[in-house]
């Protein structure tokens, strides 16, 4: 038997964890802005959880890795839903995601990862962790905004938005052809601010400087998810999305 959970979130903990014992959380991300599993929008830290439930369920988290001989940078990834954590799996690897972390904590997590294969210990110790702002990053995905069918072809025009707070992590250039064998995203536009609402006041703006020619994006989901009251409000369900847009 297995308990049903009707409107789940998803979070998830980030951890370091190096080869001399060392093992930090580097708190959490809302990962529940999702269509078919996948993930959309995501944020750190996530809205409604309390600096008291971060510092148990990093302080779990911490445990099980040690528990295990975990080495690397690690995910372990929840349901949560009526202020319980129900554990969904752990993710050995960097994620894409990451950049929210890194934006709230002021660490590299790619250079950690990195560091700990080189056999070096952890730079960091938990109390060097402080979540500072709130970060929310989109994922720009070759696709129409409505069918969600995929849309390969060549990059006429690629221009990403900047301005403080804005980072785009992306492969893409003027010219690059998007081949049609690979999953679609083709870049990540994140943005921090101080607050939530700084965040994605700054993430809309982004999103109406990104320019994108040649192919299609789903640059327009973004722009009305974000303008939905629902979203600044926060703590939305893994399903919200689906039910949002008819297909759930």
């Amino acid at each position: 038997m297995e308990k049903f959970l009707e409107r789940p979130r998803h979070i998830e903990f980030q951890i370091l964890a190096d080869h001399h014992g060392n093992v930090i959380s580097l708190g959490e991300r809302d990962c529940s802005m999702q269509r078919r599993h996948q993930k959309v929008i995501e944020e750190a830290p996530a809205p409604g959880i309390t600096p008291r439930q971060r510092r148990q369920m990093g302080e779990r988290c911490i445990e099980a890795c040690r528990a295990v001989g975990y080495r690397s940078a690690g995910t372990l990834e929840f349901l949560y839903q009526d202020g319980e954590f129900y554990f969904i799996e752990m993710n050995t690897r960097i994620q894409v995601e990451h950049p929210v972390t890194e934006l709230v904590t002021d660490i590299d997590l790619v250079k950690a990862q990195l560091t700990i294969a080189a056999g070096e210990p952890l730079q960091y110790e938990q109390a060097d962790v402080q979540i500072r702002g709130h970060a929310i990053e989109c994922r720009i995905n070759a696709e129409d905004a409505r069918t969600f069918m995929p849309s390969p072809g060549p990059i006429r025009l690629w221009h990403p938005p900047g301005g403080p707070g804005i980072r785009v992590d992306s492969h893409v250039y003027s010219g690059y052809n998007v081949p049609p064998h690979y999953d679609s995203l083709i870049g990540k536009l994140i943005a921090h601010g101080d607050t939530r609402e700084t965040a994605i006041a700054r993430m809309r703006n982004a999103l109406s400087e990104l320019v994108v020619e040649g192919i299609k994006t789903n640059t327009a989901l973004h722009q009305e998810i974000l303008a939905h009251a629902a979203f600044h409000t926060g703590g939305l369900d893994i399903h919200y999305l689906e039910r949002r847009l008819g297909l759930k």
